[in-house]
């Protein structure tokens, strides 16, 4: 069912986007506008006749002793604007018709939408009249047909007209692809906000928000409508947040640093290439300058490139590929190489790897890998990790991350996720990692996706500003007072936005992206399900370990 209204009374003024509200109704509303330009000459006589017709009548009134009529002032001055604008060629006149139609499923939920729509074109000074004996001319006026038979125009100018063109809409215009995801609910229209991050530019995004404001939440919710559509993620975790959604959806988690788990550096990877072992062995030279805590001076690389080939070459691994399947050495069949190296230089050296063969940070270095960082879902957890090798935790887990990235033998669709990515970047290695793959994420089908809860941190650095100009979507969740100046200035925000971001309800947030600088104010939003997933409400997570669903083996998907 549905009723028809053709608009007959209008504001004085209008400004940009006035027919917004109408345009954003949160229900089945059709708006049409039809257009008829008027020659300018006829317009200059129209607006003769009709400046002298309202002149005429204010003398009357005068002559007569009546009170002064202001309504016919006002359209007085404004024909006379109107034709001192038309003679010097600064606009034309228009006639335009402004038709609604609203449709209901019922007769009762009809009647309360008119209600409603009527009492919205009243707030905008629109005066709503119905089409009642001419129901069918009005309902075929707002069908995409261009034609008019209710013809009840207005005369508009050209500055009101172009007012209503383009129409504002907050929906978002950017492109979607096969990876597209549901954001949430558009918080100024009836519509969702659907993107998709590898349709954009690059496909990198930034998630800026203070404690609390969802985006971990947000993150991970994203993370697993990604999983739907067939991309591979990994996750640099630094406070084990994403263990239950590992968990759920079958991933491979990584707990570097707890019992029992540990990781052999000297792995060669899966997908071999002509210079891996070659690759390793540098790698090596990286990873030990991070374990004693400063680069390596020449003689000591030297005796370390030796060491770390002997060590390959005791287990039979050579440069030949067909060896590269066997056993891979580890940390202390390297140190063992370094001592029997005749070199006092490798002799200090193995002295400072020590504790990491058979001193207190031994633990992760123990034995061979016990997890393979492999699967569609890879999460490095960090929490485990000691503050005093944690710097080697994160150069192993990002040193997996990048190896699984540029394989050139496995392209496919990949999203790299840092949460918390401020604890990443006091680490030098991290920092590293996060400039190369924010500069060359895109030639390789990745993404990155930075979250921080540290605006200013990643605002104020280098590292940061290229994090923030290297990401086509960026995401903008409730702000603190004293990071939101900082954030409006490298975002260009409005006083508007800047207003939202400080008041936003925990999910509420800004869409910034799309090559055509799209926005969108949402609310993000979760199915009962994901809810119980990437919820990380200590409340919540009681209550789930209580009712026994904290462990749930059921497949979400």
């Amino acid at each position: 069912m549905c009723a028809s209204f053709a608009i007959t009374g209008y504001p004085r003024e209008v400004g940009a986007g006035w027919l917004e509200p109408l345009l954003t109704y949160p229900g089945h509303l059709d708006l049409s506008l039809h257009i008829e330009p008027i020659p300018p000459m006829v317009a200059v006589q129209r607006l003769r006749r009709q400046l002298a017709r309202l002149e005429s009548s204010s003398r009357s009134d005068a002559q007569a002793g009546r009170l002064t009529d202001f309504a016919a002032e006002a359209a007085a001055d404004d024909a006379a604007e109107l034709s001192a604008a038309l003679a010097r060629g600064h606009g034309k006149l228009f006639r335009v018709g402004l038709y609604l139609t609203v449709h209901a499923p019922d007769q009762d939920t009809l009647d309360g939408e008119v209600q409603q729509v009527r009492a919205l074109a009243a707030s905008l000074l629109l005066d709503a009249q119905p089409t009642t004996f001419r129901a069918l001319q009005g309902w075929v006026t707002t069908l995409p047909l261009g034609t008019d038979p209710l013809r009840l125009r207005r005369t508009f100018d050209t500055s009101a007209l172009a007012a209503s063109f383009p129409f504002v809409s907050p929906d978002l215009a950017a492109p979607v692809g096969d990876t597209a995801v549901l954001y949430g609910l558009n918080l100024s229209s009836s519509g969702v906000v659907v993107w998709d991050r590898f349709a954009q530019d690059n496909h990198n995004s930034v998630t800026i928000a203070r404690s609390g404001a969802g985006k971990s939440y947000f993150t991970k919710l994203e993370l697993l409508r990604l999983l739907y559509q067939g991309v591979e993620v990994a996750v640099v975790d630094p406070e084990d947040e994403y263990r239950r959604l590992c968990e759920a959806v079958g991933g491979t988690r990584l707990p570097l640093g707890a019992e029992g788990e540990c990781f052999n550096p000297f792995d060669l990877p899966a997908a071999h290439g002509q210079d891996a072992l070659t690759r390793r062995a540098l790698f090596c030279q990286t990873l030990v300058s991070t374990m004693i805590g400063e680069p390596l001076a020449s003689d000591a690389r030297a005796a370390l490139d030796r060491a770390v080939v002997a060590a390959y070459a005791a287990k039979g691994i050579t440069a030949d590929p067909r060896t590269w399947k066997r056993p891979a050495p580890l940390l202390a069949d390297l140190v063992a190489q370094l001592h029997e190296d005749s070199g006092s230089e490798a002799v200090e050296l193995a002295g400072r790897l020590e504790p990491y063969v058979s001193g207190s940070y031994r633990s992760l270095f123990a034995g061979p890998t016990t997890t393979k960082p492999d699967g569609h879902l890879i999460v490095f957890s960090l929490r485990d990790l000691p503050d005093e090798v944690k710097s080697v935790g994160v150069l192993l887990a990002l040193d997996a991350i990048w190896r699984r990235v540029a394989n050139p033998n496995d392209r496919r669709k990949r999203l790299v996720v840092v949460d918390e990515a401020w604890l990443l970047m006091k680490e030098a290695e991290g920092a590293k990692f996060l400039y190369r793959l924010a500069k060359s994420a895109r030639k390789h089908w990745a993404g990155l996706a930075v979250v921080t809860q540290d605006a200013a941190d990643l605002l104020s650095s280098e590292l940061g500003q290229a994090v923030v100009s290297n990401a086509a979507t960026q995401v903008l969740l409730r702000q603190s007072p004293q990071a939101i100046q900082a954030v409006a200035d490298a975002f260009n925000l409005s006083d508007g936005e800047k207003a939202f971001l400080l008041s936003a309800d925990r999910g509420e947030g800004l869409l910034c992206g799309g090559t055509a600088g799209d926005r969108a104010a949402f609310y993000s939003e979760a199915s009962p399900a994901e809810h119980n997933l990437v919820t990380t409400n200590p409340a919540e997570l009681a209550e789930l370990e209580a009712s026994g669903l904290e462990n749930d083996e059921a497949d979400p998907l």
